[in-house]
């Protein structure tokens, strides 16, 4: 096939490249040229802005599209409309941040999505990412109808993660000693390997594979203490793991997903308990976890022994926890 790859050179995008190129299909780039140039020097690169002119596309065929950048309905319509009449399929990357009720578990694809609160649809924030997303997917889906393909990711992970949300547990776990570990009714994890969505990717666009699907893992339920007890396997750490009751770490102001990552309270799990059914079933697939924290442990060393992870509590916060839990807790829980 030849598909055309809006972005392509940061994270996800790299890993559908190497998909696509592993399938024998022939690869153009569409982007700015401002992350990573040097990569894939054997490519076609189409130097551009995409909310700029786009005509060079307009004159040239592709069988596909794959948008791996689109956060803004006003630009990701203008490149569907300029892609309509060359290009025959198009595979949109969107995110399960789209869904409106987060503390809902097994949300699916009919589940309510999100609107824009304050009318600002031109410009990204974390507040109105998941909003502008959906809006994104209905600019896609007007142009393009079953001609489609809408992705739903959830966490990505693996080689060149640079969030640090799911390195941090492989790593801290390495380190050993006493590790702070939530403790809630809803304890399930979900991400994806990003080698996995990109073959997923690359599957819905050579199969033109209609419609929208959240696009997580693992294919099982796992749980935080599952994926820990990996780590402990796979570090060969003697960690002991200190379990905090959820509302005790909330009112210690730890932040869900970023001071202890993967975590998320009550009111936001259902985005840790997404339904992947539909996805399952289209040929989605998922590599075992090991390879996922092979991968995500030897990104992380080549960065170097000093590097700083972007997310995760720090040792002296973590203390500082553990000793506040300790002295109002005569029971702790250890895994």
């Amino acid at each position: 096939m030849n598909i055309l790859i809006i972005g392509g050179t940061i994270f996800l995008g790299r890993h559908i490249i190497d998909s696509a190129i592993k399938r024998n299909h022939n690869i153009v780039l569409f982007n700015r040229g401002k992350h990573n140039p040097e990569l894939f020097p054997e490519l076609e690169k189409i130097k551009g802005d995409r909310e700029g002119d786009l005509s060079e596309l307009k004159r040239r065929k592709f069988d596909a599209v794959i948008d791996t950048c689109g956060y803004v309905p006003k630009v990701v319509r203008k490149s569907a409309d300029y892609l309509r009449d060359s290009a025959g399929h198009y595979t949109f990357i969107s995110s399960i941040s789209v869904y409106k009720n987060a503390g809902d578990l097994d949300l699916d694809e009919t589940s309510e999505t999100e609107s824009v609160k304050d009318g600002i649809t031109d410009t990204m924030t974390l507040e109105n990412y998941g909003a502008l997303k959906a809006l994104c997917e209905r600019e896609v889906s007007e142009v393009f109808g079953n001609d489609s393909s809408l992705v739903r990711s959830g966490l990505i992970v693996g080689d060149g993660d640079f969030s640090d949300r799911f390195t941090y547990w492989v790593e801290r776990i390495s380190r050993g000693g006493k590790v702070i570990v939530p403790v809630s009714e809803t304890n399930n994890v979900q991400f994806i390997d990003v080698k996995d969505l990109a073959d997923w990717v690359i599957k819905m666009t050579e199969e033109k594979i209609s419609g929208v699907y959240n696009s997580t893992g693992p294919l099982e339920t796992l749980s935080l203490y599952d994926l820990i007890n990996q780590c402990i396997e796979f570090t060969g750490s003697r960690a002991d793991f200190i379990g905090i009751a959820e509302e005790f770490l909330l009112k210690e102001n730890v932040v869900p997903y970023k001071d202890l990552t993967l975590w998320l309270p009550a009111d936001s799990a259902g985005m840790n308990n997404v339904n992947i059914s539909k996805a399952k079933s289209a040929g989605m697939k998922i590599r075992p976890l090991t390879e996922t924290l092979i991968d995500t442990m030897k990104y992380h060393l080549s960065r170097g022994k000093d590097f700083k992870l972007r997310t995760g509590l720090s040792s002296e916060r973590e203390k500082e926890i553990f000793d506040k839990w300790e002295s109002v807790s005569k029971s702790k829980l250890v895994w």
